[in-house]
């Protein structure tokens, strides 16, 4: 997993690398103001404005970012990654602020500023070695705003995009284990919402609308650890409304699959109160779902 530390190292020694060349730049330029200050006093018509404006070069700003980076003054280091993008646009400098700066929005929290800067830097170099890295900015500042389960889940949608990008683009990318990692988080996620919504539908006797989202579970999210409780809940559903085929081939696949599960135990107590027990229906909808998902892992 690519953690912000190691980030910080690399950044840790590109900045001590630089250190010495940004002493002796900025001293020039100090000692060049002073020399120029000094002929002013002796009468020579000097435009001091000149000097106050002048453009730094884009190696002595880089090196400013980073070390305002390394000494946690990210305000100040992104003002830096910004003024060489501005002042110096599409040079190798500006190509490698542009990451830096995505980077630091997101250390600073700055979700959206961090997200439009990567995507402009993958606009810019697409066949860049760093372009995995854009991406990979974006899913995280993504994955940081994904709410809980009571709340809209669009990032949550972006944030499994954007990991997604990353996996398909840059199969051997350093990023792709923990994409894959924030991916199954993200889905587990949304996973939780569509069960939540069935949850209370359940509660207040909307059996169909409830069923529709617990069959969303059970098709689209059925490696996430919600789709136990999803059986069941098809098993508690379809039982109300006297769908007992329905409710009784949900049990029978919670009990194939889950044999040791609570809620394979709930079920079939459930069903014996009706003098019914799990069967399977092979024709039905949620047989074929589990045996295509069987052909898929033995393939």
């Amino acid at each position: 997993m690519i953690t912000s530390l190691s980030i910080m190292g690399v950044v840790q020694r590109q900045a001590l690398k630089s250190f010495h060349g940004v002493v002796i730049a900025v001293a020039g330029i100090i000692a060049g103001a002073s020399l120029m200050t000094g002929c002013a006093g002796k009468g020579k018509d000097v435009d001091l404005n000149a000097y106050v404006n002048t453009i730094d070069p884009p190696d002595v700003l880089y090196n400013q970012a980073l070390a305002n980076l390394e000494e946690g003054r990210l305000g100040e280091a992104s003002r830096k990654f910004e003024a060489i993008d501005r002042q110096h646009p599409y040079t190798e400098w500006a190509r490698k602020a542009l990451v830096m700066g995505a980077f630091t929005y997101y250390r600073q929290s700055k979700y959206d500023e961090a997200v439009n800067m990567a995507k402009r830097y993958i606009t810019l170099y697409p066949t860049s070695d760093d372009s995995a890295y854009a991406y990979y900015i974006i899913g995280l500042a993504y994955f940081r705003q994904i709410p809980d389960v009571t709340r809209d889940q669009k990032d949550t949608h972006r944030a499994i995009d954007a990991m997604q990008e990353v996996i398909d683009r840059y199969p051997k990318s350093e990023y792709v284990s923990d994409a894959e990692t924030k991916i199954r988080f993200a889905r587990e996620q949304l996973a939780g919402k569509e069960m939540q919504v069935g949850r209370y539908y359940l509660e207040r006797t909307q059996y169909l609308a409830a069923i529709k989202r617990f069959r969303i579970v059970v098709e689209d999210y059925s490696n996430t650890n919600q789709i136990e409780e999803a059986l069941y809940r098809l098993v508690e559903a379809n039982y109300a409304i006297g769908l007992t085929t329905e409710a009784q081939t949900a049990a029978f696949v919670l009990g194939q699959n889950y044999p040791q599960s609570q809620w394979y135990a709930d079920a079939f107590r459930l069903l014996q109160k009706g003098g019914l027990s799990p069967r399977e229906d092979e024709g039905g909808w949620l047989s074929k779902v589990f045996q295509a998902k069987k052909k898929d892992k033995a393939s």
